[in-house]
């Protein structure tokens, strides 16, 4: 079940800001964090705790995310970083890497209302599994919509800068100012990961 309340106290309870938005910033949050009244914590609570913290930067429910282990354990290479590149190249993350959206619970609603073109087609499925080459563009309609109106002026702004155009959000993405989309330049690999994430404790967890 996914949560559905203050994300600030979500925040609070794993010490970091888990959405990414000023919002959520604890530094400008100056009611006392929740971490570290609790005592010593074991090794599973602190397995929990990190397989938590990862769950909710993805905005995914438990069996969502569980889902994703599942499918890493069966393919070729190290289970951690083969479950983080499959949450990486997820649309909606993608969505947010790029600064289509301000939190990735912004960008799930975007996707789901359909405001993206993947290669030209339609897509509404935020777990929309990208590959290398996927092409994502914003619909023409929705370049006129409030909603992207701060993003369209910011890259107007980028792109008098910037001959070539293109933004680099991440080494595996590439951002187009102009055509307002992005380009999957590569997979994600492990140097591309948040380090914030402790996937060795998230595999530990779910290997039990």
């Amino acid at each position: 079940m996914r949560f559905t309340g203050p994300k600030v106290k979500l925040c609070r309870r794993e010490g970091i800001n888990l959405f990414g938005s000023e919002k959520y910033d604890l530094s400008k949050n100056h009611r006392k964090l929740l971490g570290g009244k609790f005592g010593k914590t074991s090794e599973y609570g602190t397995q929990l705790r990190k397989k938590q913290a990862a769950k909710r930067m993805y905005g995914l429910t438990e069996k969502q995310f569980s889902l994703y282990y599942a499918k890493a354990l069966k393919m070729k290479g190290i289970t951690g970083e083969s479950m983080l590149q499959l949450l990486e190249i997820r649309l909606d993350n993608v969505i947010f890497k790029s600064n289509f959206a301000r939190t990735i619970m912004q960008a799930r609603q975007f996707v789901g209302h359909a405001h993206f073109h993947v290669n030209d087609k339609k897509v509404n499925i935020p777990s929309y599994a990208l590959k290398v080459g996927d092409v994502i563009s914003l619909r023409e309609k929705m370049k006129e919509s409030p909603l992207y109106k701060t993003l369209v002026e910011e890259f107007k702004e980028f792109a008098k800068k910037n001959t070539n155009g293109t933004i680099t959000a991440a080494k595996w993405l590439e951002v187009n100012t102009a055509k307002l989309s992005i380009t999957i330049k590569a997979l994600p690999q492990k140097e591309d990961f948040d380090q914030v994430i402790d996937i060795q404790k998230i595999i530990e967890f779910y290997s039990k």
